[in-house]
């Protein structure tokens, strides 16, 4: 197993500081900076503004990724491309072209994400699998941070878990990340996890603190 991938969750830094966010979660081993687009369409809530997700991604040596909750995705493939983003994920429910817009990302020279909802099943999703470098699976209903995780989507993870040789991407959580979560799940195979509220932010110690005992799980 590889190293564990400790994405934080940009929506839940401080933007009174983002500067001195972003320096503190480089300083304490952040592997990706996670950004959420939302269009208060495809999910009821509104995430980053495009200026925060530039400022982030061109003030830190920490790869970048973005999350695109919206019902048009394609609008935004070569924005985020060229923005020096690494990773962009699409939600597999977004559109009826998604393979075609999983083939603009990786033409844009970026790594294709695909992301999948709680209700959605995996097999539903397996020829998109086929174009994945990264899964993105949410344990919460997307849109908002501070929500419980979702037992049920468990079966799921398992069920990814067991194609992830053979189609050769890396399983991401996304949602309520927990130290448990964290542990049980990275014990499974799980490859990464969005730290959100449940894990990192709001805590009262320094992420210095925190990201090594999460990365010891």
């Amino acid at each position: 197993m590889g190293k564990k991938l400790l994405c934080p969750s940009m929506m839940c830094a401080d933007f009174g500081d983002l500067s001195g966010e972003v320096s503190r979660l480089e300083k304490a081993g952040a592997d990706i900076f996670h950004l959420d687009l939302m269009d208060g369409h495809f999910v009821p809530n509104f995430g980053l503004g495009l200026q925060d997700m530039e400022y982030v991604c061109t003030h830190s040596s920490v790869p970048c990724d973005v999350h695109m909750m919206c019902v048009d995705p394609d609008s935004y493939v070569e924005k985020f491309a060229k923005m020096g983003i690494r990773i962009i994920y699409v939600h597999a429910e977004s559109g009826l072209n998604i393979a075609r817009t999983l083939q603009r990302i990786r033409d844009a020279g970026a790594q294709v994400g695909v992301a999948i909802s709680p209700a959605t099943a995996g097999c539903t999703v397996e020829p998109l699998l086929n174009l994945a470098d990264y899964v993105l699976v949410m344990t919460v209903n997307p849109g908002f941070a501070g929500q419980k995780y979702l037992p049920f989507v468990d079966d799921k993870i398992h069920w990814l878990l067991e194609r992830k040789e053979r189609y050769g991407y890396q399983l991401v959580i996304d949602g309520a990340c927990s130290p448990q979560v964290i542990k049980d799940l990275s014990a499974k195979g799980v490859d990464g996890f969005v730290l959100g509220t449940s894990a990192l932010f709001g805590k009262g110690r320094p992420y210095e603190e925190i990201m090594p005992e999460l990365r010891a799980l």
